[in-house]
């Protein structure tokens, strides 16, 4: 605890792991199995606890609550974890659960993630680097989430379900099916329409390989076959790597069917 600052009426119960530099407010709450890395901050009334591990400068708002046990009836008590990476921010309210034994027995959240009021991260859910879930957003259970992903408000993502990197979500959205990486997904029953073109061109992507996946997706709606056959010819003949990423996503193992072009 060298170096960090505890505020008298904070609960730190025996065992807590306090790394240098954290401020814990008036009326948190951190478990004995709760390692924070250096510099967390937890505001009041926040709670860590379970076997959870924060990394280096991520944030916890006031009403938090990082750590609780699986929302799933088969839970029955086992020992499981929450690895949440470096320098997120868990806004008022937000909740994230621990793993299952039968989901592999770990939660993870990777670096940069923006997990605005209210929003949820199931058990066994991986999340990747510098994912927004706006205000009241849930994921559910062993739902994977690509890198650079936003997930509208009101929105939720059915448990299993993958997400692309780069794809994103509209608000008030239920995806109950796998979406393409770099997809654009919005309407009450969640419909793939399009390309995140903006999110793409933000992040600096070549027009070329902008182009490209612009024809792969229209290769994918409207060629001859399957979905799966596209899918396969187009890994063959593309030497784009955005579309590579892309074909490699839907040919690899999923427990859900697609969210299709249409």
């Amino acid at each position: 605890m060298a170096d960090a600052r505890i505020h008298p009426m904070a609960v730190v119960e025996p065992g807590a792991v306090i790394g240098p530099g954290c401020d814990i407010g008036p009326f948190a709450v951190i478990g004995p199995e709760v390692t924070l890395g250096p510099g967390v901050v937890v505001k009041p009334h926040g709670v860590v606890t379970g076997w959870t591990e924060v990394g280096e400068g991520t944030v916890i708002f006031p009403g938090a609550v990082v750590g609780e046990v699986p929302q799933d009836l088969k839970y029955r008590g086992e020992r499981t974890r929450l690895i949440v990476g470096k320098r997120c921010r868990i806004r008022e309210g937000a909740t994230l659960n621990t793993g299952t034994e039968g989901g592999g027995g770990v939660t993870r959240v990777g670096d940069d993630v923006l997990m605005m009021t209210g929003s949820h991260v199931g058990h066994d859910a991986i999340i990747g680097d510098r994912v927004v879930m706006a205000n009241q957003a849930a994921i559910a259970g062993h739902c994977h989430i690509g890198d650079d992903v936003i997930i509208g408000g009101l929105s939720g993502v059915h448990q299993w379900v993958r997400v692309g990197r780069g794809a994103i979500i509209g608000a008030v959205t239920m995806v109950t099916n796998d979406v393409l990486p770099h997809g654009l997904v919005q309407g009450p029953r969640g419909v793939l329409d399009g390309l995140n073109l903006v999110g793409l061109k933000r992040r600096g992507v070549e027009r070329s390989e902008i182009t490209a996946l612009r024809a792969a997706y229209q290769m994918l709606a409207q060629g001859e076959g399957s979905f799966l056959d596209r899918a396969r010819r187009l890994a063959d003949e593309t030497d784009s790597q955005h579309v590579r990423e892309m074909t490699d996503f839907i040919l690899s193992q999923t427990d859900r069917s697609f969210l299709t072009p249409k």
